[in-house]
């Protein structure tokens, strides 16, 4: 057995149709959605990542800013032009590029967003909405995409045992929650959990998060599972890879992601559509 491909590009392509259309009706009448990234230094990576969001939003007619800043800037300069686009109307959504330089509490710069444009998700209040199963919060980008993805292939996860692996707050967390919510069992493991494989030869849906090249291989999974590779590594050639074993999984697995042209396409597309869900709602 051959893993079918979970496309992310083909998938993205058709949701930012999509989107673009939303984006007329709402400047027609009036309320262009707006997106204002902050990129603070000159990460490389970081650079690319901001270029494809900008590119991104000019593809679907998105009205975007983006702000550059050197590292030098101060904790309270950067606060203060978070003020000045929380209360800009033209603005609906506000990402701070991550990671910052260590002199900025990357925390408090997320905290200062405010919750009505915070379509990265970061901010406590999306988390709590996330976890109580409340409305007015945004998802969390990847692991939203993610979810995207099970439903694009027609995926039941009600009554599934999903296994996440990976703890972070942008992506392992949430993403379990999201499970959770669609009622699938839910298993979360760490650096710290003893037998990973145990837990993931368990799994109707593996999903691995947490950025080792090739961490998860074909006997850690079970025949028939689909697997999501959220991960992005350069392996020793300098080419993108995820945290699966491509190769070797899919011809284990019946869905598998690709790295690139899966979940990372969409984590951009799912920002795209807070965004224009910020723009709704105002």
């Amino acid at each position: 057995m051959t893993a079918q491909i979970i496309d992310g590009l083909a998938l993205s392509r058709k949701l930012r149709s999509a989107f673009a259309q939303q984006v007329q009706t709402l400047t027609a009448a009036g309320k262009r959605p707006g997106l204002a990234v902050i990129l603070v230094g000159e990460n490389p990576a970081s650079q690319v990542y901001v270029r494809n969001k900008i590119k991104a939003c000019e593809e679907t007619g998105i009205h975007s800013v983006l702000e550059q800043h050197p590292a030098s800037i101060t904790q309270a300069e950067l606060l203060a032009r978070i003020a000045a686009l929380n209360n800009d109307p033209a603005i609906h959504g506000i990402l701070v590029q991550l990671p910052l330089p260590e002199h900025i509490d990357a925390d408090a710069v997320i905290e200062a967003i405010s919750p009505a444009k915070d379509v990265d998700g970061f901010h406590i209040s999306s988390a709590g909405a996330l976890m109580t199963g409340l409305a007015g919060g945004f998802w969390p980008c990847t692991p939203h995409g993610c979810l995207k993805m099970l439903d694009d292939i027609g995926y039941e996860l009600r009554g599934k045992h999903a296994v996440v692996v990976g703890r972070s707050n942008i992506v392992g967390k949430p993403m379990a929650m999201m499970l959770l919510a669609r009622s699938a069992t839910v298993t979360i493991c760490h650096s710290a959990t003893p037998d990973l494989a145990a837990m993931t030869r368990q799994a109707d849906v593996l999903v691995a998060a947490v950025g080792r090249e090739k961490l998860i291989t074909a006997d850690m999974v079970k025949p028939g599972a689909v697997v999501i590779d959220v991960g992005m590594n350069r392996n020793a050639e300098g080419k993108l890879c995820g945290d699966v074993d491509f190769e070797a999984v899919k011809e284990v697995a019946s869905w598998i992601t690709p790295v690139p042209g899966g979940v990372g396409p969409m984590t951009i597309t799912m920002l795209l559509a807070n965004t224009i869900e910020s723009a709704q709602r105002a």
